[in-house]
């Protein structure tokens, strides 16, 4: 039985894929929520928000992520950091898993990635859940209905949370896999409940495709000035670095919290939605982000709440450290209604410095920008990722690794063109640790660094005195109005100067120590700043 709205020439059955139950093509919100409801995904919560729980996987499995390796992707994938898949392995999971879904519900959602209609994808999502296609709806961009009559997919998704995959059968390292097949252009997903597997397996197709047409795909959140797209600004960064607080200014216009496209027409966003985490999250610091979990549709991931009441403990982490809300991007009263942005005058570089070490912001050369991107160094923060209980200091180059299907000089030398060409200011800011390492000192006071990306982005920053870092050579603002100047200052903040010292060392040892790696691969002029 067939249920919703698609192009009578596109089912699933005219993609190989028969024997199935109920099919439900793009049903819209309030019928998915009612299916998830009677299929006892989760709990209708204050305003129509749906509240779920993942199961075990609060997080990403990024060891159990693999593409697909062939002819075609052999010189294009950068095998080191991906796992590998061969093409007849792959066959069997999707025999297996077409075997498993016979005679079973699913739901089918037609959506688009890249809201540059000259760039974007058309993406099939099918899963088992009806809470996993809200999701799925509600981060992706959503094609007017009129459009699903003719729509045709470029790629599939398939997600199974139920199919556990047989590593000797199926090639992989254990019962839980992603893999992405870019021949067969087909995405598998299976035994994992944690929906954010769903939009990252997008984002690494595009990493993929785009930067064969010159496009610079990143793991960054966007906005620009208030009626100006020409004064974009975009922050990279890594999960808990803070892309979606900072990007969330209720001065400017929101363009997307965490992936976008960079080409000759400017910046674009991937996706639809917004999937902040809601840890802590303070209804007075972050009041937008804050209301959208009581607002309908919101998808609120492994949250504590009251059975009665329904009213929800955002400072409980008894489940993971990782809860989160997935919502529309228009639930952001300054969101951008086209997803479109100029060219970034200011590029951010977020950092988690869990070492207390770096300052809370510094203004970068495009060499030293380079260094800072390529090394991509933060704190992997507890819940991102299976395992990750407390931060943990690594290196994730282009602040995106486990997303970054390409080998890092292809992000890295478009960037440089980029940036090259449009003049971008970069700033490396630190969202970690100040007076100390983590179990030290203390998180980098968000009004700080609110007021310090204030001044980058409206340019006052420009205009105060600046030093030169002893430990990394970028140039550190000495005073900057509204901001404690000892804090400028980390070495000031630690009770033992010496120890900071000694700290400060030993990073900048494990930059240089990683930062080896690309040495073969980059221009003298980073080479130079790589040294200081």
């Amino acid at each position: 039985m067939t249920i919703g709205r698609v192009n009578p020439e596109f089912r699933l059955e005219d993609q190989g894929i028969t024997g199935l139950g109920k099919v439900h093509y793009n049903l819209l919100e309030p019928a998915l929520i009612e299916a998830a409801l009677k299929r006892g995904e989760g709990t209708l919560g204050l305003g129509g928000a749906l509240l779920v729980s993942t199961g075990k996987f609060t997080g990403r499995s990024p060891k159990d992520k693999f593409i697909v390796r062939s002819d075609a992707t052999e010189d294009t994938v950068w095998w080191e950091n991906n796992g590998a898949m061969s093409p007849e392995h792959f066959e069997t999971l999707y025999a297996d898993m077409l075997d498993y879904l016979q005679g079973r519900e699913v739901f089918v959602e037609d959506l688009v990635g890249g809201a540059d209609p000259a760039l974007a994808i058309n993406v099939r999502m099918v899963t088992e859940l009806a809470w996993h296609s809200l999701f799925n709806r509600t981060m992706l961009r959503r094609p007017d209905r009129a459009a699903l009559d003719r729509f045709t997919a470029d790629f599939t998704l398939i997600n199974c949370p139920g199919f556990r995959a047989d590593p000797a059968r199926h090639g992989c390292r254990s019962d839980t896999v992603v893999v992405l097949d870019f021949d067969r252009k087909l995405i598998l997903v299976a035994n994992t409940g944690y929906a954010g597997e769903n939009k990252k397996s997008i984002f690494t197709l595009l990493n993929y495709l785009l930067p064969e047409q010159g496009v610079m795909p990143m793991h960054c959140s966007a906005n620009h000035a208030e009626g100006n797209p020409v004064d974009t600004a975009v922050f990279f960064g890594l999960s808990g670095t803070g892309k979606t607080t900072l990007s969330a200014d209720p001065e400017r216009t929101l363009i997307g919290d965490d992936e976008h496209g960079w080409s000759d027409r400017g910046t674009f966003n991937f996706e639809g939605g917004c999937y902040a985490k809601t840890i802590n999250l303070d209804p007075e610091a972050e009041p937008e982000i804050h209301a959208t979990t009581a607002k309908f549709g919101t998808v609120i991931e492994n949250m504590v709440f009251d059975p009665e009441t329904l009213e929800i403990d955002f400072a409980d982490d008894s489940l993971t450290a990782n809860t989160r809300c997935a919502y529309p991007l228009h639930y952001i009263s300054n969101a951008s209604e086209t997803g479109l942005g100029g060219h970034p005058k200011n590029i951010i570089m977020l950092t988690c410095d869990a070492f207390g070490v770096l300052p809370p912001i510094a203004r970068l050369t495009p060499a030293q920008a380079m260094y800072h991107f390529l090394s991509g160094f933060t704190s992997k923060v507890a819940g991102t990722e299976r395992g990750v209980t407390e931060p943990e200091p690594t290196f994730s180059t282009c602040f995106g690794a486990p997303f970054m299907p390409r080998r890092p000089e292809v992000y890295g030398n478009l960037l440089k063109e980029k940036i090259a060409r449009h003049g971008a200011t970069c700033w490396l800011v630190n969202t970690g640790w100040t007076g100390g390492a983590h179990g030290t000192g203390s998180r980098m006071p968000i009004k700080a660094t609110r007021a310090l990306l204030t001044a980058a982005l409206d340019g006052s920053l420009g205009e105060v005195e600046f030093r030169k870092d002893a430990n990394f050579g970028f140039q550190v603002p000495v005073s900057v109005p509204g901001v404690p100047e000892v804090l400028l200052d980390p070495r000031r903040t630690w009770d033992d100067p010496a120890a900071y010292d000694r700290q400060a060392a030993r990073l900048v040892e494990m930059f240089a120590d990683n930062f080896a790696q690309y040495l073969p691969f980059i221009d003298e002029d980073v080479k130079a700043a790589a040294i200081g």
